[in-house]
């Protein structure tokens, strides 16, 4: 008997609802909305307007609100934005001791509950938050992601499509390391329709692109008070969707490293190919000596993180 499958998305907030809605419009499974008891109310709300939405739009998924981990049992996909977001002038970093004890909670729920899902973190700070989920959770490294890179890159697609005039479709970029201000938008593997960007864009244009990337997040913070939601929801169903339908895309993703690239112990982004099995692949590319420069000053960034998580 054919069987849907089961996306579990837990925390209900803006990018929690903008999960919920994208995984029932592109009928990837069935969703499960979860919060603490306290906004179990907001969950239920968001899952009961995405149904509606429904019956207008034509998706036929089912969405629904809990506070009980139970109901996320047989999950094939858990999705993980639970957390305080940022506010105007606070860094990832500012969150770390915040978000840990929620991400260790949130993790040891996955672990009872769902212990044979793929699990996408996207949780800030980030590189620190899919670290933790993996040692709390002891899901094998296949089945444990973080979505950052993917969201970095697609920034980073959208500011150079626009100084040079192209079609945003044209242009493939990749952005690795942790995901703050220290990530490396690889610019020696970026290309528009097969041109390297470089021949297409002036120097002083893409270093004033590669800082506004770097900042990204904080840009919209400014603007808006809180995180972005609807790209950072968009990269993590990308991620989901690879999974569950074992497309194999090749998308930059925070990854357990067991000695890719230099880095042992430690999750960051990097090239990988996702599919049926989770992340059955770690591709190392050249970088040029300035990339691989700072992607070691993004390591040893991203170290720190974990040596203080460890600490609280």
């Amino acid at each position: 008997m054919a069987k849907r499958n089961k996306i579990a998305i837990i925390g209900a907030g803006n990018i929690g609802g903008e999960l919920a809605m994208l995984v029932a419009r592109r009928e990837l499974g069935d969703a499960v909305l979860l919060d603490i008891p306290e906004k179990e109310g907001v969950a239920k709300g968001k899952a009961l307007d995405i149904m509606q939405t429904g019956a207008l739009d034509g998706f036929d998924s089912k969405v629904s609100g809990t506070a009980d981990y139970k109901d996320i049992a047989g999950s094939d996909v858990v999705i993980v934005t639970a957390g305080v977001p940022r506010k105007p002038g606070m860094s990832r970093d500012d969150l770390l001791s915040i978000n840990l004890k929620i991400i260790r909670s949130v993790a040891a729920g996955i672990k009872e509950h769902a212990p044979h899902a793929f699990v996408v973190v996207i949780s800030n700070p980030l590189d620190a938050m899919v670290y933790e989920m993996k040692k709390v959770t002891g899901f094998p490294k296949e089945r444990v992601v973080g979505m950052a890179g993917v969201l970095d890159s697609a920034r980073f697609q959208c500011f150079i499509a626009e100084a040079a005039g192209a079609s945003v479709k044209e242009v493939r970029t990749l952005v690795l390391g942790g995901h703050g201000d220290t990530m490396v938008p690889v610019l020696s593997a970026c290309t528009i329709n097969g041109i390297p960007v470089t021949q297409l864009v002036a120097k002083d244009k893409l270093d004033a692109i590669i800082d506004r990337t770097r900042n990204g997040g904080g840009e919209i913070v400014k603007l808006m008070g809180t995180s972005a939601y609807t790209a950072p929801a968009a990269g993590a169903i990308a991620m989901a969707e690879s999974y569950l339908k074992d497309q194999k895309r090749l998308l930059a993703c925070a990854t357990y490293l067991d000695g890719e690239y230099g880095y042992k112990d430690l999750y960051m982004g990097v090239p990988v190919i996702v599919g049926g099995k989770g992340v059955e692949k770690v591709v190392q590319i050249a970088l040029t000596a300035e990339e691989k420069a700072m992607l070691d000053k993004s390591a040893e960034a991203v170290r720190g993180l974990i040596n203080d998580s460890a600490k609280l």
